[in-house]
């Protein structure tokens, strides 16, 4: 068996990432610490922090900071003071910077776990600074963190530390910011009872403040979880005093898109007046698309099932040649087009295949779900009376077999049709028949007798008045 050669075993592996020349001067920095070479870990240190880092560059920002951390622990073991507190305030802008770019970059590439530890670990740092940018830099942190919408699980006991931490420092108006955000989590995880408690105890301590912003998100917070609960009364009263709260102030765009789609969604669910929701939903569509918001896809999806419970379906098609519509596609999309399409042609059968094709998107969605319902409605009793057309007298199970649905749910729907008198005609229990009855036209000799009395009347009080005159 031949020998191994010794180049054979020293050579890299092609996909081995090389280290930077920076990486090795400061291994050489913390091994000469370690060996309490301090003149020698000192010089090399002091260049190391002098360099400019690239701030979306991983490896460049994590030398840089490894190389302050050495550096500031070089000043404690020598006992130079006053080194290490120049030495504080001059990487103070740096470290602020910094983290805020590896906050972004673990955002760009996904990785919640790096990001949370991240959030956790500034803390000694930030008794460094003050307390404004203390807050605004935890705020941005957690704001990153629950942008990313990586649903790891964390997000509620990551908000609770930080809410625990913000009331052990004082910190009055960033445990409030953070207290907001965890009713939002508490309504994206259907946690609803949890939402309005907090939600209630924050609205309490932001009235008697001057935080208008806060309080607006809050009460728009409140309004969404009482829609959830299908309280319509009280999620229309919080919208209102969340729309008079920010009618004082400057509104954020993303803020007012949020407040324009919850009005749609309350006048598409409670008034059933999809023409005035439309209005707030492209509204909200206008102000997603400005700030590049992932968000933009639900009101356009909202925007297109308004056009289909309008009994407008044609108008689907022509919403998304519209530029500003282009960019978004996907299943939200698609899915709404084939319910537009099974609405135009009135078919039962497409309108169930859509649901089965697109049930994450349609039935997911509560406020989608609960209009397609009235929609299938809709189309049930369209194509029953289609059906019934021909005939007198039919059997429900021939109906039902026309229909392809089970007899009973036919008989059901019949029966409510009967009720409701859609449909004129009764249901033979006896034979398992429906029968149907000619329209009758209605005799109109009252009415028209009570209009030609009330003619007469006028005539009367006419005649009266003149012969009052002439005497």
């Amino acid at each position: 068996m031949p020998e191994l050669t010794t180049t054979d075993s020293v050579q890299p592996m092609a996909d081995e990432k090389p280290k930077l020349p920076e990486q090795i001067e400061l291994e050489e920095a913390e091994a000469a610490l370690v060996e309490k070479n301090y003149k020698s870990a000192q010089e090399i240190l002091e260049k190391l922090i002098k360099l400019q880092v690239v701030v979306d560059n991983e490896d460049s920002v994590r030398i840089k900071e490894s190389a302050l951390l050495a550096l500031g622990k070089l000043y404690k073991e020598i006992k130079d003071a006053k080194a290490l507190a120049s030495l504080i305030k001059t990487t103070r802008p740096f470290l602020e910077s910094a983290l805020l770019a590896l906050g972004k970059l673990y955002k760009e590439i996904k990785d919640a776990k790096a990001l949370a530890s991240l959030i956790k670990t500034t803390r000694p740092f930030l008794g460094l600074v003050s307390r404004a940018k203390a807050a605004k830099l935890v705020r941005t942190l957690v704001d990153l963190f629950l942008d990313m919408e990586a649903g790891t699980g964390e997000e509620v006991s990551l908000c609770q530390d930080n809410i625990e931490w913000a009331k052990n420092e004082n910190r009055t108006f960033l445990r409030q910011e953070l207290e907001a955000r965890l009713v939002a989590l508490y309504y994206d995880t259907q946690r609803y009872n949890e939402a309005l408690i907090l939600g209630s105890q924050l609205l309490k301590e932001l009235k008697k403040l001057d935080d208008k912003q806060l309080l607006v998100e809050v009460q728009l917070l409140e309004s969404k979880t009482y829609f959830a609960l299908g309280n319509l009364q009280k999620a229309r009263a919080a919208l209102t005093s969340a729309r008079t709260t920010a009618n004082g102030i400057y509104t954020p765009p993303k803020l007012q898109a949020s407040l324009d789609l919850q009005s749609g969604i309350l006048h598409a669910a409670e008034d059933k007046d999809f023409k005035t929701a439309f209005s707030y939903f492209y509204e909200a569509f206008e102000g997603y698309d400005q700030i590049n918001s992932n968000k933009g896809i639900v009101a356009l999806k909202y925007m297109l099932l308004s056009k289909v419970m309008m009994n407008a379906p044609d108008d689907v098609n022509a919403l998304m040649s519209v530029k500003l519509a282009l960019k978004y596609s996907g299943r939200d999309v698609e899915a709404m087009k084939a319910v537009a399409q099974a609405s135009k042609k009135r078919s039962l059968a497409d309108f169930q295949q859509a649901l089965q094709d697109y049930k994450t998107e349609l039935s997911g969605d509560p406020m989608v779900h609960s209009h397609l319902g009235t929609l299938y409605d809709n189309l049930l009793e369209q194509n029953l009376c289609r059906l019934l057309e021909p005939f007198s007298n039919v059997q429900i199970e021939h109906i039902a077999h026309l229909i392809n649905l089970p007899q009973d749910v036919v008989e059901k729907k019949l029966s409510q049709m009967i009720l409701d008198k859609k449909l004129i005609g009764i249901l033979d229990q006896g034979s398992a028949n429906i029968v149907i009855f000619d329209e009758t036209a209605s005799d109109t000799q009252y009415q028209d007798a009570l209009v030609i009395i009330q003619n007469m009347s006028k005539v009367v009080d006419t005649l009266f008045s003149k012969t009052k005159k002439l005497s």
